[in-house]
């Protein structure tokens, strides 16, 4: 379900002519996110079950934990710059086509996956810089980092709570800037007279802000849980909900009250159909 809605968004907002705003610009690149933030985990996760096996080679909890930071930081950026088109879109109407330009949507996206590949850059090297103690077992599905950092031999993984309290600062920042887009965007909305327009002007913002609310709190959540040695069904509910619920649910919500997606979408579904 999440491989299909993120490709068929990926799609849609291709190939329809009426989905050119920079809004479905980042909205096109946060699903190819969301695709590469589900397949670093599930696909591996799956062939092992039906493989019957739970081995995993160093380079490749090397390449997954990379895979994973990096995606995962790409994605509270790429939310942060959703959320200021938004604030330019609703605080800056007559201005929104010279601020949001090409260059700067362009400019933006690059911003946003560099700070990702930045991230998974660091946050991998200071992981697998530790020394690991046997037994090598990881109680999850993937190479998490706190499984990880629990075959540590001793308390040698200071420069790696260096970089997570680094990366979790950063990831507060977008989430400061995110709160302060929308306030200023609630302020300007409620000042529109006409029920109409405000209930219109929300409706643009609804969606991203759900997928923000799931992001950041299913994340939240899992990294504030203490971890025990001997995990519960708890923390692997906690682990598939920021890993696999959000890139699953944002297809849904963006495409479920916006009149323009499903319009695309129809016309994707019937191209099938006539071929």
């Amino acid at each position: 379900m999440a491989l299909a809605g993120n490709i068929l968004i990926i799609i849609a907002t291709s190939i329809d002519h009426n989905l050119n705003s920079p809004m479905y610009f980042f909205l096109r690149h946060l699903s190819c996110l969301d695709l590469c933030y589900i397949t670093v985990t599930v696909p591996r996760s799956i062939y092992d079950s039906f493989m019957h096996r739970g081995n995993i080679s160093f380079w490749e909890c090397v390449l997954q934990c990379f895979s994973f930071t990096a995606c995962c930081s790409a994605e509270a950026a790429m939310l942060t710059m959703m959320s200021y088109d938004r604030y330019v879109a609703i605080c800056f109407p007559l201005r929104y086509e010279i601020i949001m330009n090409a260059s700067t949507c362009v400019y933006g996206v690059l911003a946003v996956w560099t700070s990702g590949i930045i991230a998974g850059v660091m946050h991998t090297a200071a992981t697998f810089s530790i020394h690991f103690c046997g037994p090598y077992i990881i109680h999850q599905f993937f190479c998490d980092v706190p499984q990880l950092l629990k075959l540590s031999c001793s308390n040698d993984y200071i420069s790696e709570l260096g970089v997570t309290a680094f990366l979790a600062l950063a990831a507060f920042l977008c989430f400061i800037f995110i709160s302060f887009s929308y306030t200023h965007i609630v302020s300007t909305v409620l000042k529109i007279p006409s029920a109409e327009g405000r209930a219109k002007a929300f409706s643009t913002c609804l969606p991203h802000l759900v997928v923000v609310t799931l992001f950041f709190f299913t994340a939240v959540f899992e990294f504030l849980n203490a971890h025990s040695d001997s995990p519960t069904g708890l923390d692997f509910l906690l682990t598939v909900l920021y890993t696999i619920v959000p890139p699953t649910l944002n297809p849904v919500i963006y495409s479920l009250r916006n009149k323009a997606m499903k319009a695309a979408l129809r016309k994707v579904f019937e191209g099938r159909k006539s071929t």
